[in-house]
């Protein structure tokens, strides 16, 4: 099943269709309805009508607009890890990223400096809250994946001593996810970042380190987790700051963010101060 924000309102997407949600089953029509009632729209869409009406693919906007929570994963990947100069961890490393960050499929992100830096992810999406909830059953509080990016304005994440996270990967559109929320995932997909036409990260999603069971456990054992929260899960190798000489982001650059069986985010860039269309 695939779930998207098609101009503010839940739609089940199949090929070039959709169907809007709730004139067909009286569910949303704002996705984060949905996703509170996660158990009975999932029963209602297993025989839901045909998803009939053509659609723009520019009217679709984050798949979750609104999460209360944005956790995130740091070096979940052991080539990142040994990257940034660290052994991959024992235990997940998690920050946030604040939710005003969150953004669509296709966006054109302003550069808040010349430091700004990629990072493709799988982005696991909570459709049954919990807190303390066991590894075996943690699949079940999950409502679906997308594909994100979390952005990275290096030189703030720099300052001070030790360094933070969280300011620096929460600018304006900082959060790309999207274009759908789709319930199924293959284990071993592959994970792609291209800046403008060049591979600049691509790895398995069998390659991380915790997967996203262990996270959702893990998330919960401290945090009470919510319907629509979303948990960003870390990032391959081949970050523009850990390359020699370092690479950022422009606003000449298109970054494609892919992973296998979830679609893809085409991310655009402007200056700061640029004129908006």
């Amino acid at each position: 099943m695939r779930l998207a924000n098609l101009g503010g309102r839940a739609a089940l997407i199949t090929g070039d269709r959709a169907l809007d949600v709730f004139d067909a089953g009286g569910f949303g029509p704002d996705p984060m309805d949905v996703l509170e009632n996660w158990a009975a729209f999932t029963e209602w869409a297993g025989s839901a009508p045909e998803a009939s009406s053509p659609y723009d693919p520019a009217r679709l906007g984050p798949p979750v607009p609104r999460p209360r929570q944005v956790f995130a994963v740091a070096l979940n990947y052991p080539p990142h890890a040994v990257e940034a100069g660290f052994e991959p961890p024992a235990d997940p490393l998690v920050f946030t990223k604040f939710p005003t960050c969150v953004a669509g499929p296709q966006e054109t992100v302003e550069l808040p400096g010349d430091r700004v830096d990629w990072e493709v992810e799988l982005v696991a999406v909570v459709g049954r809250g919990g807190h303390r909830i066991g590894e075996e059953a943690a699949l079940g509080h999950v409502a679906g994946y997308t594909v994100g990016q979390d952005l990275s304005e290096r030189r703030l994440q720099s300052l001070g001593e030790p360094p933070q996270f969280s300011l620096a990967k929460s600018f304006p559109g900082f959060g790309p996810t999207g274009p759908h929320l789709v319930t199924e995932l293959a284990p071993g997909a592959a994970i792609t970042c291209l800046l403008n036409d060049e591979v600049v990260q691509k790895a398995s999603l069998a390659d991380m380190i915790f997967g996203v069971p262990e996270l959702v456990s893990r998330l919960s054992a401290v945090c009470r987790l919510l319907p629509g929260d979303l948990i960003f899960t870390g990032t391959p190798a081949g970050v523009g700051n850990r390359r020699t000489p370092p690479r950022y982001l422009t606003a000449d650059d298109v970054l494609t963010s892919r992973v296998d069986g979830l679609g893809e985010l085409r991310t655009r860039f402007r200056a700061a101060g640029a004129a908006v269309d």
